[in-house]
């Protein structure tokens, strides 16, 4: 059976029997874009790292309890978001980096760097510019309280909807506006002396 080839609800379905093969698909379609949103809101590699892990035993644990009327995806990164956020509430992880953000680039992807900025047709000044700008950005969204961050990186990194954002987090639509309206208005007053 090529398991690639089953939708997320099949897939689920198939792991509940004990696959092991099942399981290790589920863990191949999630397993990046979970430790992409738990990195984006702790900040840490690690602690990204041991969060993802925690994130794929608590949902192989708790594959009975998944409700297959809402997305696998949504229920996964609410278990993730969850995780996350209590981590940062736990830990009161200290938001910024001398190193820079989670994601600077190391030596081996300065050459990848070059050829993508040749290719956009960005100079190299403007392709500084535009990372100096980009790590401003990522180190103000660092400094939002936990809802605020993982609200707005759903939502802006992520690409989810206002009503996929309610179910991943847990809270009713008007508060995920509520916590993107008050995000973007903390952004705005952190990043205004960029403007000036």
């Amino acid at each position: 059976m090529d398991y690639a080839e089953l939708d997320d609800k099949e897939l689920v379905k198939v792991a509940r029997t004990g696959r092991d093969a099942a399981y290790r698909e589920l863990l191949s379609r999630y397993e990046r874009p979970v430790f992409s949103l738990v990195c984006r809101m702790v900040r840490d590699r690690a602690a990204a790292e041991d969060l993802a892990q925690e994130t794929f035993v608590r949902v192989f644990n708790s594959l009975d309890s998944y409700d297959p009327s809402y997305k696998l995806s949504s229920w996964i990164f609410k278990i993730a978001n969850n995780l996350a956020i209590d981590h940062l509430r736990r830990r009161k992880v200290e938001t910024l980096s001398i190193h820079g953000s989670p994601h600077a680039e190391t030596q081996e992807e300065e050459e990848q760097t070059r050829i993508t900025v040749e290719a956009a047709g960005e100079t190299p000044e403007q392709y500084v510019a535009h990372r100096e700008l980009g790590g401003h950005i990522d180190r103000a969204i660092g400094e939002l309280r936990p809802e605020y961050r993982a609200a707005i990186t759903l939502r802006h990194l992520e690409g989810y909807s206002y009503e996929e954002i309610a179910q991943v987090m847990d809270v009713p639509l008007g508060t995920v506006k509520t916590y993107i309206h008050r995000a973007r208005s903390e952004l705005k007053e952190k990043l205004a002396h960029l403007v000036e």
